[in-house]
């Protein structure tokens, strides 16, 4: 039984009470244009505008593999741009989802959400575009964010 909360939803109108982060996987290539983040993107321009600037100005920060980038959205709601997968298409090395990041960048979440008594939102990160197995990141979701006590609800779109 994990710790995990499951709903049918969106994930860009996390439900509940107090502080929410919504966790997403982005690639290390600076695109953003495809799946999760085009719903983003209709709610708020911000993310996209901090993960561009990020990955533009790459050669004196931390954009990489793994990393996370919070972006705060409203009063009580924040952004989590983690860079999760390499490149942006399936080819010689296998699909872009990169679990290590992933589970580096939870890590990073799992923080980040203590020190603000937030709660985590996402939808099945790293499974879409990206190739990845929810039987192999589900797992890391445990490890990273409930096991440690963060409550985490992922949603499925209608």
């Amino acid at each position: 039984m994990s710790g995990i909360t499951y709903v049918r939803g969106d994930a860009t109108a996390p439900q509940g009470k107090g502080v929410k982060v919504i966790a997403h996987v982005c690639n290390d290539l600076g695109g953003w244009g495809k799946g999760f983040v085009v719903a983003l993107s209709r709610r708020w321009p911000e993310p996209e505008a901090a993960y561009r600037r990020w990955h533009r100005e790459r050669a004196g920060n931390d954009f990489a593999l793994g990393a996370v980038q919070f972006v705060q959205v409203g009063p009580y709601l924040w952004v989590a741009n983690m860079v999760g997968q390499r490149g942006m298409r399936t080819g010689s090395k296998g699909v872009p989802v990169r679990y290590e990041a992933i589970d580096t960048a939870l890590g990073t979440v799992a923080v980040r959400a203590g020190e603000l008594g937030a709660s985590v939102h996402m939808p099945r990160i790293g499974c879409g575009l990206p190739g990845g197995k929810w039987s192999r990141v589900e797992p890391i979701i445990e490890g990273r964010l409930t096991g440690e006590g963060v409550p985490v609800t992922v949603y499925d779109h209608d």
